[in-house]
Parts: structure tokens; sequence; C-alpha cells
């Protein structure tokens, strides 16, 4: 226990140092949203890598999935280095840096308003933003929780409010580079942590071979009567897993708190640099917890999944791990959690000032009030999403994955697309955007509400939200086909920032070059 709590104070004390250190960058909009778009290569793949990856993942994801698809569910992790990394970036990066500069927009929302002309659409966006970031953040809470309550025997208040709290500070005080900075130290105890504790869970069951044979032998005739089918390449639903691959990975494309790390990327070199990192960090730490949650099977015997739920899984596999590996598990989640709670609160708090208040309510806000006002934001954002975080444990409303559907069905689907499109079709219309908007977030509303009432493919809020993101690639053209065509010349203007001429230095881009012979 004594371990365990040193560690946890000098990882505090590291984690403020930071926010304190970088508290000068935070003195303007751009340098607390963006950090003045100078992050290079390695801080914005880990800020990237370490906002995708939370307790959500660790715990409720690889717990209940592990369970469900057995060793098949590794797929997911695949799915989020090769499609919400690898070819988020590819597609996504460079675009997304360029458009956002020549429009001067920091936000989500900002783009959708600038892009499209409408006013209208950035208030939208930015409400949408704000409302289903909250229960992600409750998600994030309640996962962390677990661990905690496992590895000190804490009450779940006292882990919500301490990390809420530590989170609070270091973000209001340094802004993004604070944020940026702790990612990326947060982000190597989580890539060795995960390491570790998969070699040292299996060992326990003999090792990978005979971990793989026990899971060979387990059978669920409610699940499948297939003998092995946990142990299978594609598991026992392959449907159902392709609905996690698709939310998980694609959704990323569509989330605010994700995209906006394209928007402070410093150089073209960053780019390429940052899709390496970011992709094969994406494959050790989501490939490796969906790996790990994978064999969740095999400690049966320590957890009661019908009145314990999924997300005891997880913890009750690590329950045995030496008392120095548990204390790295510990600071390995509270790294995952806080990094993506920090950039959940930065997005929302951003959002809020720049896209809604500034211009509406507060009129002629300069800078130094925009980044109070934020900062203000940032702290009532935490302490709305601790109080459903105590209100959703005590009155046991729903497990960890059902928060984050719920939140990144309604963000992904209503914003994928028509992001998308806007940085690659000049026909994309504002009225389609609307469409996609509203498509999201109303099913994703009536998922909840009355869900009894969904196909059985849909009532699960995972499949909901995938099904939101494929269909709002169609609506957005559909659409556009028949509703007024966006103001040609903002248009044309905000394409031809991607053909405009620049220099750079011969080691940052390869050319043609005469050669006498």
């Amino acid at each position: 226990m004594d371990l365990k709590i040193v560690l946890l104070l000098v990882f505090f004390a590291i984690m403020i140092f930071v926010g304190w250190y970088c508290r000068k960058t935070a003195a303007d909009v751009n340098g607390f949203v963006l950090g003045g778009r100078t992050v290079g290569p390695w801080l914005t793949a880990f800020a990237y890598g370490t906002s995708y990856f939370s307790a959500v993942i660790f715990v409720g994801y690889a717990g209940q999935f592990g369970w469900r698809y057995g060793i098949a569910a590794t797929w997911v992790g695949i799915g989020n280095a090769l499609i919400g990394s690898l070819l988020a970036w590819g597609v996504l990066g460079r675009r997304t840096r360029i458009m956002t500069q020549y429009l001067d927009s920091a936000t989500m929302p900002e783009f959708f308003g600038k892009r499209f002309c409408s006013e209208n659409l950035k208030i939208a966006a930015s409400i949408i933003t704000f409302v289903f970031l909250i229960p992600y953040t409750a998600s994030l809470f309640n996962g962390l929780s677990r661990l905690f309550g496992m590895a000190f025997n804490i009450d779940y208040s006292v882990c919500v409010i301490g990390m809420a709290l530590l989170t609070g500070i270091y973000v209001v005080i340094g802004g993004y580079m604070a944020t940026a900075i702790n990612d990326f130290i947060q982000g190597i105890i989580m890539l060795a942590g995960i390491s570790a504790v998969i070699v040292n869970v299996l060992s326990s069951q003999g090792g990978f071979m005979a971990s793989l044979a026990g899971l060979a032998k387990v059978s669920d005739p409610g699940t499948s009567d297939i003998p092995g089918i946990f142990a299978s390449f594609f598991g026992p639903d392959p449907a159902n897993l392709l609905g996690v691959i698709i939310l998980t990975s694609l959704g990323t494309w569509g989330l605010p708190q994700m995209v906006q790390k394209f928007y402070a990327i410093r150089n073209e070199k960053s780019v390429d640099t940052g899709t390496v990192i970011s992709t094969l960090f994406a494959l050790v730490v989501a490939g490796g917890c969906y790996f790990l949650g994978g064999f969740g099977r095999l400690f049966s015997g320590k957890v009661n999944v019908a009145t314990e739920g999924y997300d005891a899984i997880i913890p009750a596999m690590l329950s045995s791990l030496p008392e120095l590996l548990l204390a790295v598990v510990v600071i390995l989640v509270l790294s995952a959690s806080m990094s993506t709670l920090s950039s959940l609160v930065l997005t929302s708090s951003s959002t809020l000032t720049i896209d809604f208040l500034k211009g509406h309510f507060f009129k002629g806000m300069d800078e130094k009030k925009q980044v109070f006002i934020m900062r203000c934001l940032i702290v009532v954002f935490i302490v709305i999403s601790v109080i459903l975080a105590l209100i959703q444990y005590r009155s046991n409303v729903t497990f960890i994955a059902q928060l984050m559907g719920i939140s990144w069905g309604a963000l992904a689907g209503a914003f994928l697309a028509p992001f998308l499109y806007g940085l690659y079709w000049k026909g994309a219309t504002s009225a389609a955007c609307w469409s996609c908007f509203l498509f999201s977030t109303i099913l994703m509303l009536a998922n909840i509400l009355f869900r009894g009432f969904f196909p059985a493919m849909l009532k699960s809020p995972i499949n909901a939200g995938a099904f939101c993101m494929i269909a709002g690639l169609v609506i957005v053209p559909v659409v556009s086909w028949f509703t007024k065509k966006p103001d040609k010349k903002l248009v044309d203007d905000a394409f031809a920032s991607y053909e405009r001429m620049v220099t750079v230095p011969q080691h940052l881009a390869l050319g043609e070059t005469n050669r006498q012979a």
C-alpha cells in the first residue's frame, strides 16, 4: 500500500508541475486551445493516442467484448490502429491542418460555421459537443473507480473527486500544451504497463499457449454451441463484433477531441512521423487491452458477471498481481483516464466559449476574457460530470460501454460525414449538415428512451452509433444533391488553400532536381 501511495504522489506531482511549467503558453486563445499550432509529432501522436484510449477501453470495453467474443476481440484493437489511427491521420491530418488554419477555426463547430457559412450550424454543433461529451466523461470516472476500489479499498466518491480535481488543476493552469506534455508522459506509462500486465496475467494461467488451450475449453450454450468458439478467429458473433470495430475505429474521425489534435500540428514532417507513432501506439495499447480481455472467461471463478457486470472482469483479472505491478496498473489506468478527461474538458470548454458565448452573449470579448471563461467552464464541466458519475453509480443506471456508445454514436454520427465531406467535396451543403446532426442525435436519444422499439440489431447503443456514422456518409451527398449549394467563392477560396505554393527545406520534401551528365 505504501508503494502505491508513493507512486501516486510522484505521478500527481509531475502532472501539476507540467501544468505550472506550461502556464505561459496558455495566455491567449490560440495558446490555450491549440498550443500555438506548434506541437511536434511525438506530442501530437501521444496526445491523439492517449485521448483515444482510457479506462473505458481498459476496464469497460476490454472486459465486456473480451467476454463476449473471446480472443477475437483483438480485432477491435487492430481496427483502432489501422482505421482509427493510420487512416485517420492519412485522410484527415494534412487537410484538417491546412483548411482550419485558412478558415482560422480553433474548434470543430467553428469549422462548420465558417466552412458552410452558417452561424446557427456552429451553435448547434457546440451544443451537441457539450451535451454528449458529459456521459463519456462520466464513464471515465466509473472505469477508474473499479480499479481504485480494488487496489486501495477507497470509496468511489473519493476516487471521482480526486481525479477530477487533479485533472482540472493542470488543464486550467497550462491549457493544451500542458495536456500534450502530460499525455506524452502518460502514454509512456501506458505502453510499458499494458505489456507487463499481459505477460503477468497470462503467466498466471500457464503462459500464452496454455491460456489459449484453456479458453478453447470454455463453453457457453447461451452464446454459442460451437466448441472452442472463444479461441477462434472471428468469435461467436462476427456481425456485432464488426459494429464495435466501426464505432471505436471510424468514430474517431468525427470526435471533436480527436480531430482537434490535427489543428495543432506544427509542419509536414510532424504529420508523417505522427502517423507512424500514433498507429504503433494504438496497436500496442488497444490491441493489448482487447487481447488481454479476450482471456476474461478464464477468471470466471473470481467474478460473477450476472451480478457484478462486465466492468468487474478486468479488475478481477488483475486482483492477484504483485504489489509493484498492481501499482503500475493503477497509474496506467489513471494516466489513460486523465489524458482523455483533460482532452474532453478542454474541447468542451473551448467549444462553448468560442462557438456559443462569444459574439452571442458576450460581444467584443477579448482574448484574456475568453481564456478566463474557458477556465471557468472547465470547472463547470468537471463538476457536472462528477455529479452524473455519482448518480449513475448510486442508481446503477448503465455500464461503461453503454455510456461511451451513446456519446461516441451521437458525436461521430453527427460530425463525421459533414466534416469529411467538408474537407474533400465542394458540393456539401449546410442543409446536409443539419440533416446529419438531427438524424444522429435524435436516433441516439431515442435509443436511450425507447430502446425496446428498436430492431434487435440496433438496440445496442454501440450498433446504433455505428449505424449513424455509416448513414451519415449517405445522407450528406444525397441531401446536398437537391439543396441550396454553398457560396461558390467562399468554397473555392477555402479549397484553394490546398493548392497554395509553399517553399520548404529539402529535408522536409523531396523534389526532382536537374543533374548534369
